[in-house]
């Protein structure tokens, strides 16, 4: 287990996994989700399609790390659909996801996070204007065209942890 698995583990994530950035593979079936704008943000925020890059320049800024973990938050839910659990656990992991990425760009200043949905950082973007916080914002897994079950597959994380239960995913490449 490297320094950074374990301390992704003693911050909090629920899981923390080796993810090797040269097997990420971006997809245009992934891009084509957002495209369809179920969440309103496409075309509407800095880090999401298509601000965020081509699928080209996202595959080539992915290639460019060496290391990587794949970063889990697992909510336990009362009901089938719980939306305070959904809620709590996305808050969750979106504290740890910035509390990390902070800590590890002490020593890997070029860290890139990819988070589970879109940049929360401002209740509003700022698109198409300067974006307010460059160095905060962080776009999604599928907004770079990764299919979360796949990278979870190809890194040997799980993706579902049962009945009941209610996971975001998120990775660092440095």
């Amino acid at each position: 287990m490297t320094d950074w698995q374990k301390r992704a583990l003693e911050l909090g994530f629920s899981a923390a996994t080796p993810l090797d950035p040269q097997k990420l593979t971006p997809l245009p079936a992934v891009r084509e989700m957002c495209r369809a704008d179920r969440c309103h943000a496409y075309g509407k925020n800095w880090t999401c399609p298509p601000a965020c890059g081509t699928l080209e320049e996202c595959a080539q800024r992915l290639h460019s790390y060496s290391r990587g973990l794949l970063l889990q938050t697992v909510g336990r839910t009362e009901k089938a659909i719980d939306t305070r659990a959904y809620r709590w656990t996305e808050e969750r992991h979106l504290a740890l996801l910035r509390a990390f990425w902070e800590e590890l760009r002490r020593e890997e200043p070029g860290a890139l996070c990819l988070g589970a949905g879109g940049c929360r950082v401002c209740g509003s973007c700022a698109y198409p204007e300067a974006c307010r916080f460059p160095e905060k914002a962080m776009s999604s897994m599928e907004g770079y065209g990764l299919f979360v079950t796949q990278v979870c597959r190809d890194c040997g994380a799980n993706y579902y942890y049962g009945e009941k239960t209610i996971t975001y995913t998120g990775c660092v490449l440095y």
